[in-house]
């Protein structure tokens, strides 16, 4: 799938939402007329059509002929084929499809020098903060989990609203803030992206929006698909891509990781009598 680069700083709300849309749907756009990306995206057609000339297309034909080519090989297009050619319509296969998809479009988007730089600043932060509020939690803490057991010092940030001061009092230049943003970015992760600019800390966003207002606050930002937004949002591609990210850390500094976590087999077999698994 094709990685669109759309400078957002001077694109409407419209048209970011727009972008956002095409980012996701871009298969589905290229069947589409400019009236029923204007009803998905619940703007007017006149902004649709004015769209094209801000990303450089002359109008939606013209983008159509452009990206058509990348599109019809994609992975994507053929597992989608096979499960439509597979005679049972069991509910399963629905799911794996929606699934697949998500995931397909998570790896379509992984940019791996952005991927690599995200796993190297992890790797040498001097210490990382990690706000994953609500849903996102869950992510949040089989990252700081795993990361702990390199001996990275990982601080979760537990508390919102203006108790957040206590954190973001502590975050020095060289460490790094994780910030779950699914859906919308909280009040508290733009103070922390904007104190960012005063304090020059790093900051690493995880999100579901591939063309937003807030995209381009962050040092990096790396996308993970969670389904359309009025579907069950399912947390199995931004835990993939978790896990790629924690083992791409490990790999930053393989001998010292192993070194580190043979110490930790080591003492569960010292207390396994104490402490039995």
């Amino acid at each position: 799938m094709l990685n669109f680069e759309w400078e957002t700083n001077d694109m409407t709300a419209s048209q970011i939402k727009i972008a956002n849309y095409i980012h996701k749907h871009t298969q589905q756009v290229l069947l589409s007329s400019e009236k029923e990306i204007a009803e998905a995206v619940e703007v007017s057609i006149a902004t649709v059509s004015r769209f094209w000339k801000v990303v450089g297309y002359s109008n939606l034909k013209d983008f159509k002929i452009t990206m058509r080519e990348y599109i019809e090989a994609s992975p994507a297009s053929k597992i989608k084929h096979e499960l439509q050619n597979n005679e049972s319509e069991s509910i399963t296969f629905v799911k794996l499809e929606k699934i697949l998809d998500q995931l397909h479009q998570t790896m379509a988007h992984i940019n791996a020098h952005t991927f690599k730089k995200a796993a190297t600043k992890i790797a040498t932060a001097n210490r990382i903060f990690i706000l994953a509020p609500g849903p996102s939690e869950g992510l949040g803490r089989l990252l700081a989990y795993r990361l702990n057991r390199y001996g990275i010092d990982i601080h979760f940030i537990e508390k919102l609203g203006t108790e957040l001061f206590e954190d973001l009092a502590h975050i020095k230049e060289k460490d790094l803030v994780i910030l779950f943003s699914f859906g919308r970015l909280l009040s508290e992760a733009k103070v922390i992206l904007l104190h960012q600019r005063k304090k020059h800390y790093h900051s690493l966003l995880i999100s579901d929006q591939l063309v937003a207002d807030f995209t381009n606050e962050a040092s990096i930002t790396l996308f993970a698909s969670r389904g359309e937004r009025s579907e069950f949002h399912s947390m199995i591609a931004p835990t993939y891509l978790i896990e790629q990210l924690i083992l791409a850390v490990g790999n930053q500094d393989k001998e010292t990781n192993l070194l580190k976590l043979e110490e930790l087999s080591t003492l569960r077999k010292a207390y396994a009598s104490y402490l039995p698994r």
